[in-house]
């Protein structure tokens, strides 16, 4: 960062809590409202609907994976965590009487409680469950590529994976529609510099290309073409479910703490030990990233929590020296390094992921075509 820069006046957002000091490309307009507020009420109307209205929307989504999956095992795909989105899923899909087989992505970085929660919120839920565990040494030689490439981007091998694993599996188990745990209110900032990649094999092969050192053979991966297969030819939909419902984090969790014995496990994605680690320890180290800034503005914006309580909950903290301390010498066991390998790749300088090949375009005109479908009602929500 240049002087000039470190001299210029940090300016936050009127309305949510994000600022250009956490996020230099940030913009505001004449009452002071940041593009990423601004970004939110351009969506929300087209991601999500509430009441009487939703419910109905939700009743006629219901009866086509119903007709869909008729004769079938199952009638959908969830994916599961531990956390508390997914969970609420789980818990929502057998209220309205759907049958889901439950798919959970094994990194290897389950925390105990994670692994405590999906089998007793399962069996609870009386829900068939198929784990894929991934080859250890070949997905941490690609998270380890992550890191030796400097980019912040070092849960995205986890993230498209996962998004891979669940198509995959519907299209060889021949189901129609995977129900996702993403929801629009509360998961709305999209910040490329912050993470990039979910949907970008190109970049991601570009990564691992340059600092892998053996073949990806059984990583799940998809690319753009791929996913015009899933959605053209297989006709396989996802449905973001909680759009459609009052979800309210702080009552979900209530509700599952309740009635399935689910444990909070402190943090948003906490229920992982290396997102855990990378969300709390490096990215702020090394890229000056809070990513809460984005979590909790997300709530402001969606009316769970004020501007003040959300500014209060900032200034608490979360991760907790000691548990640095602990996660930060299994990181460094788990990928067989020294603590002087580990200190040196976090001394390398940041970069972006546009000093990769990537399809960074082609994205964003994806996303901006299926919102238009979603606006005119062609698209799930």
């Amino acid at each position: 960062m240049t002087r000039t820069a470190e001299m210029q006046p940090v300016q936050a957002c009127a309305r949510c809590i994000m600022n250009s000091q956490v996020e230099p490309k940030i913009s505001f307009d004449s009452a002071g409202i940041c593009n990423h507020c601004r970004r939110y009420d351009e969506l929300v109307t087209t991601r999500v609907v509430r009441g009487a209205e939703g419910w109905r929307i939700l009743d006629s989504v219901v009866s086509r994976i119903k007709d869909a999956g008729r004769g079938k095992e199952y009638d959908c795909i969830i994916g599961v965590s531990g956390g508390v989105d997914s969970t609420y899923v789980a818990y929502l899909v057998r209220q309205l009487g759907l049958r889901p087989l439950a798919v959970h992505f094994d990194n290897g970085w389950n925390s105990e409680l994670a692994v405590s929660n999906i089998e007793k919120v399962l069996k609870r839920l009386n829900i068939d469950l198929y784990t894929y565990v991934v080859d250890w040494e070949e997905f941490r030689d690609l998270q380890l590529a992550f890191l030796k490439a400097s980019v912040p981007d070092g849960e995205i091998p986890t993230d498209h994976g996962i998004f891979a694993l669940l198509w995959k599996e519907a299209a060889r188990r021949g189901i129609r529609y995977v129900i996702s745990g993403m929801n629009f209110a509360t998961e709305a900032m999209s910040v490329p510099d912050w993470s990039y990649g979910h949907a970008d094999w190109r970049y991601v092969k570009a990564v691992h290309g340059r600092y892998g050192t053996r073949p990806l053979k059984t990583y799940p991966h998809f690319s753009l073409l791929d996913l015009a297969w899933f959605n053209v030819v297989r006709r396989i939909r996802t449905v973001s479910v909680l759009n459609y419902v009052e979800y309210d984090k702080a009552d979900a969790m209530r509700i599952l703490q309740d009635e399935l014995g689910w444990v909070y496990y402190g943090g948003k994605h906490y229920e992982s030990v290396y997102t855990r680690f990378w969300q709390g320890y490096v990215l702020p180290r090394k890229f000056g990233i809070d990513k809460r800034y984005g979590h909790l503005s997300d709530l402001v914006n969606s009316g769970q929590i004020t501007r003040k309580q959300a500014l209060e909950e900032m200034s608490a903290q979360p991760y907790t020296p000691q548990m640095q301390d602990q996660d930060r010498r299994y990181v460094i066991k788990k990928f067989e390094l020294t603590e002087a390998e580990f200190d040196a790749l976090m001394a390398l300088p940041p970069r972006s992921f546009r000093e990769f090949p990537n399809s960074f375009a082609r994205v964003e005109r994806l996303k901006k075509f299926v919102n238009a479908l979603r606006a005119r009602g062609l698209y799930s929500r």
